[in-house]
């Protein structure tokens, strides 16, 4: 029975500083970063190799540094806009025609007149008689005259013959044209998507779409020893700089550090 108690009591005592170790272990492992900065790393061994003093120096603002770039997109397609227009210009044309017309019976209307003055006459002088009928006959020739010169007038009678005319007219001519007036672009962005934009003249290879600020750097202010200082660096960094040996170091660039004393 007594063999029992002290086998358990054992147990315990040893179970127990199990516990106690694994706690102060743990402890241990949360006081120090799980992963290091490749510069804290280098730091790490640049202090182990030269048995320097490894310190450390808090990041206090971080700037980003920025410049204007051109924003381009890859040209993956173009289709012409076409324009059509239409046009009409005048033009007169020309052609001779062939026409036909009767000519009177009688020349220059005299024939008319003088068989109307004969005819009138006539019925004159069975007119009365003596002087009343030589009155009768000149009466009746000159009435005669007049009747058969209008009645000539009318009359056409004549043989048809044939003249050539120039006859003209205006014309419309019509005539088609097409241009080109723009450009349907399709481009692809740096990100991948796809857009298409109008364009007056055929792009190229690629289009510029704007510009973008683009980060170049980071202005890093950091405080060692009481003092603050700003260094340029290429990458973003954590919470705080190594410090080996009263330098900075950083993955791109090594500064001094001020002077302790």
């Amino acid at each position: 029975m007594k063999s029992n108690t002290l086998a358990i009591a054992l147990a315990s005592l040893l179970v127990g500083g199990v516990a106690v170790g694994a706690y102060h272990n743990s402890r241990d492992k949360a006081a120090s970063p799980d992963s290091l900065s490749a510069a804290e790393e280098a730091a790490e061994d640049a202090a182990a190799g030269e048995g320097g003093r490894l310190e450390y120096a808090p990041v206090v603002a971080v700037t980003p540094v920025t410049e204007k770039a051109e924003l381009y997109a890859t040209v993956i397609g173009t289709e012409p806009v076409r324009e059509t227009t239409t046009s009409t210009t005048p033009r007169q044309v020309c052609e001779d025609v062939v026409v036909q017309e009767r000519l009177p019976e009688r020349d220059g209307n005299v024939g008319g007149t003088v068989a109307g003055a004969v005819i009138g006459g006539l019925v004159g002088s069975n007119v009365g008689s003596g002087s009343g009928r030589r009155a009768a006959t000149a009466a009746g020739a000159v009435a005669g005259g007049v009747i058969g010169n209008k009645v000539d007038k009318r009359h056409v009678g004549g043989r048809v013959v044939e003249r050539v005319d120039r006859q003209c007219r205006t014309v419309q001519d019509s005539a088609q044209s097409s241009r080109v007036v723009a450009y349907n672009v399709t481009y692809r962005n740096p990100d991948g998507t796809t857009g298409t934009m109008r364009t007056g003249e055929k792009p190229g290879n690629r289009i510029a779409l704007g510009s973008e600020d683009r980060t170049i750097g980071y202005d890093v202010t950091y405080r060692y020893d009481g003092v603050e200082q700003t260094i340029r660096m290429d990458e973003e960094p954590g919470e705080r700089l190594p410090v080996v040996d009263g330098q900075i170091m950083t993955r791109m660039a090594t500064v001094g550090a001020p002077d302790r004393g």
